[in-house]
């Protein structure tokens, strides 16, 4: 039996050899492969995706290993989308698995070619290129799945899916749709969500990097190694929420869970 074969023999004993051929055809894009994003890949890879793409402009950080699938003590300062290509690819070496160290933005955007996939997957936390992918997505042939906020989460039963205007309680979707409203620009279809309506407050604080050899102006032992700079401590945001890897687990493999059933059909 071929490796690909035995790798997937129990996905074809549940789905049959065609859903699983159909599977292995389609192409999939995900946007921000952190805490969501990451699993999300893993799953689509473990459950017969072979042409994936991943995006993300940062590096790992020592704050990512609490919750992102590539993230460990030994592949901090690398870059995201190469550590888990890495790991993708030890999954099924004969994926196609394209890592692109980019973020999207409005000047970025046309690059991607999104008319090109079959599923675009968003995992964006910053709330301007979300929107604009989310307009630019739903432009598209391709299915279109969103990720909502999944920090300050704890209970994973209050994880599910809705159409995106029919989300509550999550800020993000919130935010979302009073932007649309300001900027008089909507969405011009409707597309599936992950949300959680939970939202606790942070019990710790963010006054200073915990990182020991940033370069971090909040560096709590001053500048050290300059791999380490890029990391959420160091950004410009100015709330850092707390979050945990079975949420974010969670959220990932729902989307992926999304994308197959989809596929499938």
């Amino acid at each position: 039996m071929a490796l690909e074969q035995a790798i997937f023999r129990r996905s074809e004993l549940l789905l049959g050899d065609e859903a699983m051929s159909n599977i292995a055809q389609k192409r999939v894009i995900i946007f921000g492969v952190g805490g969501v994003g990451s699993w999300c890949a893993e799953s689509l890879v473990r459950s017969g995706i072979k042409h994936l793409t991943i995006v993300d402009s940062d590096r790992v950080c020592i704050t990512n290993i609490n919750r992102q699938l590539m993230a460990t003590s030994k592949t901090v300062g690398q870059v995201k989308v190469d550590a888990l290509k890495d790991r993708l690819l030890s999954i099924n070496p004969s994926a196609e698995i394209t890592a692109l160290q980019q973020i999207f933005t409005a000047k970025t955007a046309d690059s991607f070619n999104i008319d090109s996939y079959d599923y675009i997957i968003d995992a964006i936390d910053s709330l301007k290129d979300k929107t604009l992918l989310i307009l630019m997505a739903c432009k598209t042939q391709a299915k279109f799945f969103s990720s909502m906020g999944a920090a300050l989460k704890l209970d994973p039963t209050r994880i599910k899916t809705a159409e995106f205007w029919k989300v509550q309680g999550d800020p993000l979707a919130r935010a979302l749709r009073k932007r649309f409203k300001r900027d008089g620009q909507y969405p011009k279809r409707k597309f599936q969500c992950v949300y959680s309506d939970e939202l606790l407050e942070n019990k710790g604080h963010n006054a200073t990097c915990g990182t020991e050899h940033c370069m971090c102006p909040k560096a709590k032992n001053g500048p050290g190694d300059p791999s380490l700079l890029n990391h959420e401590w160091c950004s410009s945001k100015a709330q850092i929420n707390g979050t945990l890897a079975h949420i974010t687990a969670i959220f990932g493999f729902m989307l992926a869970g999304l994308v197959v059933q989809d596929a499938i059909k």
